[in-house]
């Protein structure tokens, strides 16, 4: 089925958060944030400094830095071409656990908008909450079916939600990715790009 809607998972999918966080200690920082997630609702940022406090013992001035400018870290080599090739044929929002400062700090990177940016900071929740896409469904005036595609690199709660609410699930193969179940499984953005212009 053609997507009719394209939402992204950015960090990890479409930006390379591993770049941005360095390879020391990243999974035990990216555990940390998922743990922090779970507590009262603080914006990324602060979640992003927390964890490397935490982690890296960083100070706190740094860290603060480093969590207001996660959405600069470096896109994935062929994610922007990718977005915009498959902007052509359907529109393409990002459902993230971020601040609205990374969404423009991203799409400035990209060079051009998304059609929705729906962040943990406008919902006041954080993926795996079925919140984000419901605030998603809403802004797009998109029921939940099998024309809404959901692409990610971590199928483990990621699409594993968006399964539950009746999405096509694109597990994308990235560096630090996480596996599971899935509809379409691809190595990278540029080969579902194309996948998208053959359907």
């Amino acid at each position: 089925m053609k997507p009719s809607l394209l939402t992204f998972d950015v960090f990890g999918t479409v930006l390379d958060w591993r770049a941005g966080l360095g390879e020391r200690d990243f999974d035990r920082i990216v555990d940390a944030q998922g743990e922090l997630e779970q507590g009262r609702f603080r914006p990324y940022a602060e979640i992003v400094a927390d964890s490397l406090v935490r982690v890296r013992r960083l100070d706190v001035v740094s860290a603060a830095r480093m969590g207001a400018e996660a959405g600069t870290w470096p896109l994935f080599p062929d994610s922007r071409e990718a977005l915009r090739r498959m902007q052509k044929i359907a529109p393409l929002a990002a459902t993230t656990n971020s601040d609205r400062a990374h969404g423009e700090q991203v799409q400035a990177q990209l060079g051009f908008r998304l059609d929705a940016w729906i962040c943990a900071e406008e919902v006041r929740a954080y993926k795996p909450d079925r919140r984000i896409w419901e605030a998603a469904s809403r802004k797009l005036g998109r029921p939940f079916d099998r024309s809404w595609w959901h692409v990610s690199a971590y199928a483990d709660y990621d699409l594993r939600a968006a399964r539950e609410l009746g999405l096509t699930c694109v597990f994308v193969r990235r560096p630090h990715s996480r596996a599971g179940d899935a509809d379409v499984t691809v190595p990278d953005l540029a080969a579902l790009a194309d996948l998208v212009e053959a359907t």
